[in-house]
């Protein structure tokens, strides 16, 4: 016999004063095991927020009979592949709001006749925000992509990181004002990413990096739709899908890829 929900109201108290109770997935209608599921919210996702202590209530909630810790594929998400490439994560992992401002930005600078590199690096410079981390996204999208792409294309990611606060008008790039509108008028950009623009401005491939934040799209139009498969022959070109799937390959940042796939598992 199939038991019955928990509703918000019949939680401990702890999990609905933390704000928890979101992280107790009840069981679809159609699941098989009918077993409730709760994730535990990374720490990086709470640290220093009132969710910070929330492992006691949430592993006092895993003692029920029934429930279990969120292992495996989450039925709340699609379904990866056997072998993901990476038009699967863009499709099935990626909420639209980043999917969107990554392909919108390819587009742009393949309008504006860059080269693949550059054009890539505009498609791919996000893919942290779109999937794993928002914070350092430029070191950690440079990272899981560098196995892939041309080391071009990954140091771009990376110094886009600092770039992106810094203007250089010899080149049309000017500070965002959606910046200031995160931000604050008053928002100074610590020392290392100060030192990390100085060190890219003298480097190669400076003027890489550079476009991609030139192209970079601060206030995508929601309206304009771009599919994926647009930039299927500049992935194919640029990016090497390893035939095991990305994730499985053994790579040094196989297990980002897996993060991905599974991001809700417990451990």
């Amino acid at each position: 016999m199939a038991r019955a929900r928990v509703h918000p109201h019949e939680l401990p108290a702890s999990l609905r004063d933390a704000g928890l109770t979101n992280w107790i997935r009840e069981p679809l209608d159609d699941a098989v095991d009918r077993r409730r599921r709760i994730i535990m919210p990374p720490a990086a996702a709470v640290m220093g927020t009132p969710m910070s202590g929330h492992q006691g209530a949430l592993l006092a909630e895993a003692r029920h009979p029934d429930t279990v810790f969120m292992m495996g594929d989450n039925p709340a998400l699609p379904t990866m592949p056997e072998r993901p490439a990476l038009k699967d994560f863009f499709l099935l992992r990626f909420g639209r709001i980043p999917r969107t401002h990554l392909l919108q930005s390819a587009r742009v600078a393949r309008e504006n006749g860059l080269d693949e590199k550059v054009i890539t690096a505009c498609l791919l410079h996000d893919i942290a925000i779109a999937g794993l981390l928002t914070a350092n996204h430029g070191y950690w999208g440079a990272q899981l992509v560098r196995p892939y792409v041309d080391e071009e294309v990954a140091w771009a990611i990376e110094k886009h990181e600092a770039l992106r606060y810094f203007p250089d008008e010899s080149v049309g790039y000017r500070y965002p004002q959606a910046y200031i509108d995160y931000f604050g008028a008053d928002y100074s950009p610590p020392d290392y990413l100060r030192r990390e623009h100085e060190a890219a401005r003298r480097h190669r491939w400076y003027m890489t990096s550079r476009l991609v934040t030139i192209n970079d799209i601060y206030s995508f139009d929601p309206d304009v739709v771009v599919d994926f498969d647009e930039f299927e022959d500049v992935v194919g070109r640029n990016f090497r899908q390893p035939a095991e799937g990305l994730g499985f390959d053994g790579s040094p940042v196989a297990h980002m890829w897996r993060t991905m796939i599974w991001p809700n598992n417990f451990l």
